[in-house]
């Protein structure tokens, strides 16, 4: 009995504490499931990439922006986009939101989450792309997919950017039906977890094994084993 009761301000230590991880994993989901609701991150003044370059070039079409195409949002684009919200008929927040944007007609996607059916899929075309390159490079050919995912010209889906006609020769010449090496699932997963060896490049090519002139006039910015990478 001795025994027991010297264990008894254990037990209760342990109940305390027991009892202040569950409160505190109550607050936690009333904190994420409540009232708090998420935020949706817009372009704004002070912003700057590749949505805001689509913004600007845009608006500078419709002859609302008149000044350089520069990818950050100033005060000249926060004006631009006033008048275009004001000649639309929406709220007036100088602000690029999810229907201002609609009525500028861009689609911009974000990088997806690393399940597994997205890791195969990446991982496919960057065996079939990058069979006996480095691994950075594999990571690389990953890379300028999420950059295309995220950048106004192309489709905003991981299958949408690889199954564009003729993006990608892997699925022109059988490569992508070859089995999948196994350095490519983790350079899919770097890829999709943020690693980006190009520096934001969107395009890349072999200049051994293409004639493409719209390829080779791109301004390269790095070379990574044989492939060119370029913006």
């Amino acid at each position: 009995m001795e025994y027991i009761r010297q264990l008894n301000p254990f037990y209760k230590m342990m109940s305390v504490t027991v009892i202040i991880f569950l409160i505190s994993g109550i607050f936690s989901a009333f904190a994420e499931n409540g009232n708090n609701e998420s935020v949706t991150a817009y372009s704004q003044k002070g912003s700057q990439g590749s949505e805001v370059e689509a913004v600007q070039q845009t608006l500078k079409d419709r002859g609302l922006f008149n000044a350089e195409v520069t990818g950050y949002f100033g005060e000249k684009t926060e004006e631009a986009i006033l008048r275009f919200q004001k000649q639309q008929g929406l709220a007036q927040t100088g602000v690029a939101d999810n229907a201002t944007l609609k009525r500028l007609g861009i689609s911009i996607g974000s990088i997806p989450p690393a399940t597994t059916a997205n890791i195969n899929l990446l991982a496919r075309i960057i065996s079939a792309e990058g069979r006996g390159e480095p691994y950075i490079g594999q990571v690389a050919i990953g890379a300028v997919i999420m950059n295309r995912i995220e950048h106004p010209s192309f489709p905003d889906t991981l299958a949408g950017i690889i199954y564009e006609n003729g993006a990608f020769t892997a699925l022109v010449d059988g490569q992508f039906n070859e089995p999948i090496a196994d350095s490519a699932y983790d350079a899919a997963r770097d890829a999709l977890s943020g690693w980006d060896p190009t520096g934001g490049c969107i395009y890349y090519y072999n200049p051994k094994k293409t004639s493409n002139q719209f390829m080779m006039s791109r301004p390269v910015q790095k070379v990574i084993g044989q492939h060119y990478f370029c913006t």
